[in-house]
């Protein structure tokens, strides 16, 4: 799939594997370069205001805006809107695992990931940086949750499931960081989706370009205001509202054959990352195997010799 760089609009299966999209539907029917990101942000912007000659803390932002963090250079620039046009090129997953650093110190990370390599589905056992698979997750479908013991029901529940979205988007009424209004470009960016319900969200409507065969970036997405979801504790978590446009057919141009081959290079740089720190971990583990760990090693191996000579 890596070897696909233009887009052919004749050739759906072929396109439609390339841009993670295939699957039951269509059967049916017979360290890497930087990317500018796309999230929702949960928590309110705050600023500062002159109220009666006393500054003072406001909500410049609500929460549940979509966040487009445009990168330039090592620094980044932060811009909001309530809703937005998502053109999809291609879709990938992932699993994902955060760590925390409970004693960091200052200027240390509080936390790190565990990532996999990024793939067009999750049928199969993806390496991760850590030199294992899925981030530690067992391979296929867990029957009886509970008979496992507690800290791998505590890993399984610590591993997300990501769908990448990589594609354009364009802001409707975009504001910066201080509430002000602006003027901004269509921007190609990576959309790391792990809630469970805008995961499912974005891959209802995803799947709507298999059924009707349309490549997704002929279709865009309609990103509209958030649905606010309330916790016990009184905060709130956004989810997204989103609805594929059928109405609005988007010709392929020159330069989508350029963005689209830009997406893949990235992926394939990305993943070539992972299987390189995948790499160096068995390595390193390997060499620090002991003696007495390599002949238990070597016993099992001669035992399924044995075995297979029977």
């Amino acid at each position: 799939m890596n070897d696909i760089v233009s887009i052919n609009t004749d050739n759906y299966a072929v396109m439609a594997k390339a841009m993670g999209i295939a699957g039951a539907n269509i059967n049916a029917a017979k360290k890497t370069n930087n990317l500018n990101r796309l999230r929702i942000w949960h928590s309110p912007v705050m600023g500062q205001a002159q109220v009666n000659g006393k500054t003072k803390n406001v909500e410049v932002i609500e929460g549940g805006f979509y966040r487009l963090e445009i990168l330039e250079g090592n620094s980044s620039s932060y811009y909001y809107a309530k809703s937005a046009k998502l053109r999809p090129f291609m879709q990938r997953y992932m699993y994902r695992r955060y760590l925390a650093n409970p004693n960091a110190k200052e200027g240390e990370p509080k936390g790190s990931f565990h990532r996999t390599i990024m793939s067009d589905n999750l049928n199969i056992d993806l390496k991760d940086n850590t030199g294992r698979f899925n981030c530690g997750k067992p391979a296929g479908y867990v029957e009886d949750f509970q008979s496992l013991p507690s800290d791998m029901q505590d890993l399984i529940r610590q591993v997300k499931r990501v769908r990448v979205v990589f594609g354009t988007i364009e802001l409707d009424k975009p504001i910066d960081i201080k509430g002000k209004e602006i003027e901004l470009d269509v921007s190609p960016v990576i959309w790391e989706i792990d809630n469970k319900d805008a995961y499912k969200t974005l891959g209802e409507q995803l799947s709507i370009y298999s059924k009707k065969e349309r490549l997704p970036l002929q279709h865009n997405i309609l990103l509209k205001e958030t649905k606010e979801n309330k916790l016990p504790n009184g905060s709130s978590f956004y989810t997204p509202v989103a609805q594929v446009d059928l109405s609005n057919l988007i010709d392929v141009k020159t330069e989508d054959h350029d963005t689209f081959s830009n997406f893949m290079d990235w992926v394939k740089n990305y993943n070539d990352y992972i299987y390189k720190e995948w790499e160096e971990k068995v390595h390193n583990r390997q060499s620090a195997m002991t003696d007495e760990d390599e002949q238990t090693v070597n016993g099992f191996i001669d035992i399924d010799t044995e075995e297979g000579k029977k």
